[in-house]
């Protein structure tokens, strides 16, 4: 039996390219809200989120502009004392990004999710402050075109067993 979050997971893709229907600010703030729910060291909620407006948009210059998406997000993971304290956040922002995608793929919503916010004038454009690490810049909206899946690894090859 495949449970509803199950098939979630297995049918959300990564989208390319956008139409032009717009996304009303309650909904994607209520899948960030949803999002907050991730896994996170000491309940420190490590993320930031940073909203994309045209004008930045045009300066970070993206080959597709976010497959003109209506939305676009940074997200951010906040400095640590400790480089193991780092990696903690930056884990728990992943699992919250992780989050935020499957709850818009369930409104019937995609993203494009993209590095170049990590790139050192990327970061500049952004304002990101020293210390923190750009998870992403996340183009969201209403998929133009949803792709195949692509063929996965069996889960058994990648499972190691110690004594």
């Amino acid at each position: 039996m495949t449970t509803p979050i199950l098939e979630t997971i297995r049918t959300r893709r990564t989208i390319k390219q956008f139409d032009d229907r717009p996304i009303p600010e309650q909904e994607w703030t209520a899948w960030l809200e949803t999002a907050s729910y991730a896994p996170n060291h000491r309940m420190n909620e490590p993320w930031d989120i940073l909203v994309i407006g045209p004008e930045t948009r045009a300066k970070l210059r993206h080959k597709t502009d976010f497959g003109g998406a209506p939305v676009v997000l940074a997200l951010l993971s906040k400095p640590a004392a400790t480089q193991f304290e780092r990696d903690e956040n930056v884990m728990a922002v992943s699992c919250f990004a992780q989050n935020f995608l499957l709850a818009a793929h369930e409104a019937g919503v995609g993203a494009y999710w993209a590095s170049m916010g990590a790139l050192p004038h990327n970061r500049a454009i952004l304002g990101v402050q020293e210390g923190y690490d750009v998870i992403g810049i996340f183009g969201i909206g209403y998929p133009a075109d949803t792709p195949a899946a692509k063929p996965r690894t069996p889960i058994a090859a990648k499972i190691s067993r110690l004594p």
